[in-house]
C-alpha cells in the first residue's frame, strides 16, 4: 500500500521545507531569539526622561555648594576626612558627589559580585547594537564584567588595555575570545610608544574607532591625570566625549578636596553624570587604619546622541525587533 507521502506528493514537499527551515534556524547565529534581550527600543520617552534627570542634578549642584559653604566656607578649607575630634563635622568627601543622576533605563550589576562586577545603566540598549565597542582599561586578570557583557551582546568586542598582565581573565570562555581584543598597553595623558604607553585618542585611531559605548578604567590614582588630558580638550571645543558610559573606580590617596572637586567638576562640565557609586568595602576591610579613599563610579555621558541617551538614526536592522514604548 502506497505509503501517506507517495500518495500526496504535497506532503513530502512540506516536510521537506520544514526539515530546511530548521536546519537553517539552528545554523544561524543571525536570527532574532525572541526572548526580552533581543528587542531593540525605540523609546519616545527617553529625552524627556533624561532631561528631568539632568533639573535633579542641577538642583544637587546648589546643595553641593551650600555644603561647602557650611563647612568650609571654601573648598580649601574642606577636609576630606575630618579628623575624629570636635566639632565631629557630619560628612566625608563623597558626600559632596552623590550619584544624583537618575539612568533613564535599567540598572543592572554585570560580573561577579564582589569585586569585579560594575554597575551599568542600560544594558539592554547594546545588546543587539550591530557596532558596539567596550574598552576596558586596567584589568588585573578579573574579567567577570567583560565576559557577562559578551554572553548578553550578539555584537559587543571588548578592547582590553593593561600593561601588567598579559591578556584578559579566565573568566572568558574560549568561544567568546573571537570578539576579545588585548594589548599590554598603559593608558595614560601622553603617548610614550616605546614604553608602550598611548592616550585614548590614540588607541582609538589604531583600532579605527570613533565612539567607544562603555569605558571601564582602573589604573591605580591615575585616572586623575590621565582623564584631566583626556577631557579638557573635549571641553575646550564644546565637543562631545568619544564614549557613552563610564565605569570608573577613583583612588584619592591623599588628593585635598579642592583638587578633588576641580577635576570632578571637569567631568561634569563635560557631560558626565554619575547614576550610582559603590565604596570599595575590599579595600577598606584589608586597610582598616586607613580612610575610605577608593570608590567606584558609573557615570553617564549626556552629551551628543550615544545609545543610552537616544535612540539610533534608524532601527531597521535585520536582526532586531522594534517595540515602541508608547504602543505598550
Amino acid at each position: 500500500m502506497p505509503s501517506v507521502l507517495q500518495r500526496h506528493p504535497r506532503y513530502s514537499l512540506l516536510v521537506g521545507l520544514v526539515l530546511i527551515g530548521t536546519m537553517f534556524m539552528l545554523s544561524t547565529d543571525s536570527l532574532p531569539d525572541y526572548g526580552l534581550r533581543s528587542v531593540v527600543t525605540y523609546d519616545p520617552s527617553l529625552p524627556s526622561r533624561v532631561a528631568r534627570s539632568e533639573m535633579a542634578y542641577q538642583a544637587m549642584l546648589n546643595k553641593r555648594h551650600k555644603l561647602i559653604e557650611r563647612f568650609g566656607p571654601t573648598p580649601k578649607d574642606i577636609a576630606t576626612f575630618p579628623p575624629n575630634q570636635e566639632p565631629w563635622p557630619a560628612y566625608t568627601v563623597w558626600d559632596f558627589f552623590p550619584p544624583a543622576f537618575n539612568c533613564p533605563h535599567e540598572i543592572e550589576r554585570p560580573g561577579a559580585m564582589g569585586d569585579g562586577g560594575k554597575w551599568t545603566c542600560g544594558l539592554s540598549r547594546i545588546e543587539k547594537k550591530p557596532d558596539c565597542v567596550i574598552y576596558s582599561v586596567g584589568i588585573n586578570y578579573e574579567s567577570s564584567y567583560e565576559a557577562e557583557v559578551l554572553e548578553r551582546s550578539r555584537r559587543c568586542q571588548v578592547w582590553g588595555y593593561d600593561f601588567t598582565v598579559d591578556s584578559f581573565g579566565p573568566q572568558i570562555p574560549w568561544s567568546l575570545k573571537s570578539r576579545t581584543h588585548f594589548h599590554p598597553y598603559r593608558l595614560a595623558g601622553t603617548d610614550v610608544p616605546e614604553e608602550n604607553q598611548y592616550t585614548l585618542e590614540t588607541l582609538m585611531q589604531m583600532n579605527g574607532h570613533t565612539h567607544i559605548d562603555i569605558l571601564k578604567i582602573d589604573i591605580e590614582s591615575w585616572e586623575f591625570e590621565t582623564l584631566n588630558t583626556m577631557i579638557k580638550p573635549y571641553v575646550t571645543s564644546g565637543r562631545p566625549l568619544p564614549f557613552g558610559q563610564l565605569q570608573l573606580e577613583i583612588h584619592l590617596w591623599g588628593k585635598k578636596f579642592s583638587e578633588f572637586l576641580q577635576w570632578w567638576e571637569m567631568l561634569e562640565e563635560a557631560g558626565l553624570r554619575p547614576f550610582f557609586t559603590e565604596p570599595n568595602l575590599v579595600y577598606q576591610n584589608y586597610n582598616k587604619g586607613a580612610d575610605a579613599e577608593l570608590a567606584e563610579y558609573s557615570f553617564l555621558n549626556i552629551k551628543g546622541d550615544n545609545i543610552f541617551v537616544a535612540d539610533p538614526p534608524t532601527q531597521n536592522t535585520p536582526d532586531a525587533i522594534v517595540y515602541r514604548r508608547d504602543a505598550a
